[in-house]
Formats: structure tokens, sequence, C-alpha cells
């Protein structure tokens, strides 16, 4: 049992909690359903905890003592800088309120006190439009269960904090309309407890049991019910219970017949600041949003050069643009703006007016918004995102990442039997079609859940198959993504015998699966085609592409002669690197790429490569550029080792 946690507690405490919410990061995600359905708050909350320890991590090897003060500023300042999301700023304020409580000593119990409480104003201070039922209600929670706690052993106060925390969590859909009708609890909150749960496995050295938080079977039953283990057999509690029973939690069911606590509904409630705030009834707020006022994008930056006075006005400014903003700082000189809006360059310009506008993240929810059935896989698999410093996933891997044909309303099959009915098949929706040239059956399942048709490139691909597998597609207008399966002039040839007059066919600028899959991410039928035909050749265009091989024969290349067995790196068609170790080129090649800059580093690993060569690069990523995120997928494909794309 601990009774304070100094420095290096406190680094080992936040790895633990990058670790846990890896865990749990799918959990959360299926959870995310406001304020935008994208089923990304675990992801976000992943990538700025990454972010914060690899800060704190860099600042205890440049500190020959390091103290609590200093690791947690440092935790507190990567994740503002590093955050993602809504949840991830608030995130950075936890840290934020524990780096400001441990400012004279370690952290304490009293000291743990002070920080909740401090850590839930700031983030209330950071919103423009606080909503009840969120992550906001149950850090206030928690912050007033810790305070509660008498006598304040370090221990006590973490115990009060995280049970308090899951108390609340469990009641969230009695207070949020969106929540109580999707089955779930609020997935940022559930992240703010697996960190309180952390903390209390520092101190007391035992993990406190949770259910799994999943969306609910029956309204009337909750969003989760607890099995019980009875003499070896699990079976379902009908009845769940919000206190703690055997040592095991136990969650408040979200239907109107079992234990609410009606505390929270248009009652008054502690607030951190010792006064009382009276809470509206919020359940039904939020369940339809007026379609035309839906913001477009997601906006992130990172602001220096400004002041608290400054902050507020960017806050009152961004209020006024969209919604869900938050604006915070880490305590020191860096700030973070978040914003959902339809106007992303009119927030960039307003960042611009406060001081200097860094690190800009911009997100269509156009893309990421439908694709909420997301979950992932391990390594083995190939089918994680790891992140240098935030390691993000906005698709999981191969056959899950991608949204599914299924789901998405549209048509997969190979190109030797394209059947089934036409993608315009929905009101609004346009009769199109994408066919991808996909070498590999790994990559070629990325393609068909994305809902693309694919023609089969493990062999080489020639004209008269290209134009057999357009003609058999069964719609209107046909988008194609080569892929690099043919040279340009034959693709024009292609083309032009394709179209007729019962088919338009645009054939897209894809010179490799990776820029293919980027172009993909992009596709939207409820535009007209030539819009969305610009829309994903402009995706492709910005990404950068490049291979990893192995030389099969001694030859002569642009950068000198290899032998067989030597390391080839290319960027494009275009061999740049050699090197006698594959591993080796493969980091060359690489940092080459990421030299330019980068914020999305995507590996395509091929049929002749394993797990090992994929964590080998995303480690190489997450060691040498911090912020840029990875994603791993299997292709199968046989002529790279590896295909890699740098957006």
């Amino acid at each position: 049992m601990r009774e304070s946690l100094d420095g290096p507690d406190l680094l080992v405490w936040a790895r633990g909690c990058r670790t846990d919410l890896e865990l749990r990061r799918a959990e959360i995600d299926a959870l995310n359903v406001f304020p935008i359905a994208d089923a990304d708050t675990g992801t976000n909350l992943l990538a700025t905890m990454r972010a914060a320890v690899a800060t704190a991590e860099r600042a205890v090897l440049d500190g020959p003592d390091p103290t609590s003060h200093s690791v947690a500023q440092a935790l507190a300042r990567g994740a503002t800088t590093g955050a993602r999301g809504n949840s991830g700023i608030i995130l950075s304020q936890v840290l934020r309120g524990i780096a400001e409580a441990v400012v004279a000593g370690p952290l304490t119990g009293v000291r743990l006190q002070e920080a909740l409480l401090r850590s839930a104003v700031l983030v209330r201070t950071g919103l423009s439009a606080p909503v009840e039922g969120t992550i906001l209600t149950v850090l206030d929670r928690a912050a007033a269960a810790a305070a509660e706690v008498t006598e304040p052993s370090l221990a006590e106060v973490a115990r009060a904090a995280a049970e308090g925390a899951a108390r609340a969590l469990s009641r969230t859909p009695t207070q949020l309309g969106v929540l109580r009708a999707a089955g779930v609890v609020d997935a940022g909150a559930r992240g703010l407890l697996v960190l309180l749960d952390c903390l209390v496995a520092e101190i007391c050295g035992e993990v406190p049991a949770r259910v799994r938080y999943t969306r609910g079977q029956r309204a009337d039953h909750g969003p989760h019910r607890r099995p019980d283990d009875v003499d070896g057999a699990t079976r379902v509690s009908p009845h769940p219970r919000p206190d703690d029973v055997d040592g095991v939690t136990r969650v408040a069911p979200i239907s109107g017949d079992i234990d609410h606590d009606r505390r929270y509904e248009g009652a008054a409630t502690a607030v951190p600041d010792g006064g009382e705030r009276r809470l509206p009834d919020t359940r039904d707020d939020h369940e339809h949003r007026d379609r035309d006022a839906d913001p477009h994008f997601e906006v992130m930056y990172v602001i220096s050069g400004t002041d608290e006075t400054a902050a507020g006005g960017l806050r009152d400014r961004l209020a006024v643009l969209g919604d869900s903003v938050v604006v915070v700082g880490d305590g020191d000189s860096t700030w973070s703006a978040h914003v959902h809006c339809r106007d992303a360059g009119a927030a960039i310009e307003a960042g611009l007016a406060v001081g200097t506008v860094t690190s800009i993240r911009i997100e269509s929810f156009a893309v990421t918004a439908p694709h909420n059935d997301r979950h992932e896989a391990g390594i083995d698999g190939f089918a994680t995102r790891q992140g240098a410093d935030n390691a993000a996933q906005r698709s999981s891997g191969a056959g899950d990442g991608l949204p599914r044909a299924a789901d998405s309303g549209v048509v997969s099959a190979t190109a030797d039997a394209p059947t089934g009915p036409p993608f315009g098949d929905r009101e609004g929706l346009a009769d199109r079609g994408v066919l991808a040239v996909a070498a590999g059956a790994a990559a070629a399942r990325l393609f068909e859940d994305a809902g693309a048709v694919v023609l089969r490139g493990d062999r080489q691909v020639d004209s008269s198959a290209l134009l057999t597998a357009i003609r058999r597609m069964p719609h209107r207008e046909v988008l194609v993504l080569p892929n690099g399966a043919l040279p340009a002039q034959e693709l024009v040839a292609v083309g032009v015998a394709a179209r007729d007059g019962s088919r338009d066919v645009l054939l897209l600028p894809s010179a490799s699966m990776v820029q293919g899959l980027a172009a993909l991410a992009v596709h939207d039928r409820g535009r007209i085609a030539v819009d969305d035909a610009f829309a994903m050749s402009e995706a492709a265009a910005t990404m950068r592409w490049g291979a990893l091989r192995a030389a099969r024969v001694r030859a002569l290349t642009m950068v000198g002669m290899c032998s067989p067995g030597d390391g080839l790196g290319l960027v494009g068609q275009d061999v740049v690197v050699i090197d006698p170790d594959v591993v080796g080129a493969g980091r060359i090649l690489l940092d080459r790429m990421l030299g330019l800059g980068g914020e999305l580093v995507t590996l395509l690993m091929g049929a002749d490569t394993g797990a090992e060569l994929a964590q080998v690069l995303a480690d190489h990523v997450t060691a040498g550029f911090p912020g840029v995120e990875v994603v791993v997928y299997s292709g199968g494909q046989q002529a790279d080792l590896v295909q890699i794309g740098v957006e």
C-alpha cells in the first residue's frame, strides 16, 4: 500500500494507463455515440496518453532527478500538444490538475483530492457548453467522492474516486438521451474510469473488478449486466446493483424501473468549487440533430504565444462557428483547441488571430462518422494502429477496420462475378460503383469490406481483364482504382473503350494499393461523380507511397548496384535505398519518407513478412517521429514485403 507517489511512480501509473487503454480501446470506441458517433473515443484517449507518456519519458531522460511535479507537468504538456478529440483534451486537463496539485511534493491523499477538484474545474472552464451525462459529470462525482474521505490516505481517496466514477458512469444514460437510446454509457467517462482504476492498482497493488461495458441488447435491462460467477458457471444477474459487493463492482441499470439516482435529474449536486449546480434533465437533449446544422469537420490545433484572456476569446469565437468547443492549456505556455464545425478555415483563422498555430488536424465526419462498428485484433493480425506519442486508429485492421459492405449498403463481390443490387439502391445515392485492383487475399478483403468490387491482381493484369471487369459492373457510374496495375497509356485506352451510352467510367490516379485505400476512404456516393472522383484522386495524390522489397538478382539501380538478398527501398517506382539488411532498408526508407513530413503512416504487409517486421517498423516510427500515427494492415501481396503510405 503506497502512501505517496513520486515522479517515477507517476510515470509508471501513466504507462499503466496507456496499457489499459490499449486493452479497452475497442470497448470504449464501441460506446462512442456522443457528440458524434464516430467510434473513436478509445482511440483518441489512447493516442493522447501515448503522447503524454512519450513526453514524460523524454523529460525523465533529460532531468537528473525527476520530481512528481516535473513528471506530471510533462504528462500534461504531452497530452495537451498530442491531444486527439474532445476526450483527449479533457484527459490533458486531468493530468494538468495532478501537475498543479503536486507542485510542493509527491502525490498524497490530500493532494489527490485537490487534483481531482482542480481537474473538474479546469475541464468545465475549457468547454463552451458543458453537457451533463458525460465525462464532466463523472469527473465531478469522482472528485466529490474523493473529497468525502475524512481520513484521506492515498489508497482510500483513490478507491473512493474510482468507485464514485463507476457509479456515476452507470447513470450517464439517465442523463443523456442519446446514450439511453443507444443503450450505452458515456465513452469518455469510461476512459476516465480506466485512469482511476490504474491509479488504484498502482497504489494498492490490485485492480478493481469491472464489467465490460457494451451496447445493450434490451432497452429495459440497460446497456450492461454483470455476469455472476456461481459454482464456476456464468449466470446473468437480472438486477445488477450500483454498490460494491464482495469486492466486485456492479453497475446500475439504465431502465426506469430499477434504482435510478434522481439526484442527477434536475437536482442540485455539489461541484468542485464547493457550491451547487442545478443539473437540468438532459436525457432527451441531443437525441435529434438538425441534419442541415450538423458539423462537417472536426478541427484541432495547438496554439502558443497566447494567454488566458485570448484563449477565452478564442473559445467564444469557436462557439459561434460550431459546437463541442474546448480550449485548454497545459498550465505553462501551450494551448489546445477543438471544435466541430462546417467551416474549418474560419476555425483555423480564429486560432491564428490569437497566437501561433501548429499541429493542425482536420477530419471529415462524412468519412469517419458512418463507420462506427470497428474493432481490432492484435499485431499478429496486422490489425493495429500504433503511434509515436499518439497511436490512433480511425480504421481497424484487415476485414474489420474498413466499413463492411453489409454495413454500408453496398455490394462486395469479386470482379469475376460482380453481382447483387446496384449502388444506387438507396434514395439520394448515385448508382455508382468502385472497381479496385488488389494483389493479395487480405488486401482484397480490405477493399471489399470498404464496398469496392475487386479485380484480383496477383498475376499480371492486362488491359482486356480490366476492361472486362468494368463492363461486368452493374452500375451507371464506375470509378476505377487501378492501384499501379497498368501504365498510364493503357489506362487511358481502357477508359475510352469502357465508356458507352449506358455507363460513365472514371479511372483514378492511384499508383499503389495504399493510395487506393486512401482514395476509397473518402468515397461518397452522395456527391456527383466528378466531385467524388476529384476527392478520391486528391486523397490518393496527397499520399506519398513507397515499398520495401528484397532484391532477387544482382542489378544496377539509380543509387548503385544491389545483390540478391539486399533490402531495397523504393519511393514510387524508383529505388532510393539499398542496404544489406532488409529491416535496415525499411528503417532508412521510413526516415526518408517522413523527412518531408507526415502525420499518418500506412504499412501494408506482404505475404512473406511476419508480425515481427510490422512491429519493428512501427516501433521505429514511434521512437523517431513523435506525433506520427501508424496503421498496419495485412495485405498478402507477393511483390512488396511492405507497401508504405505517408499522409
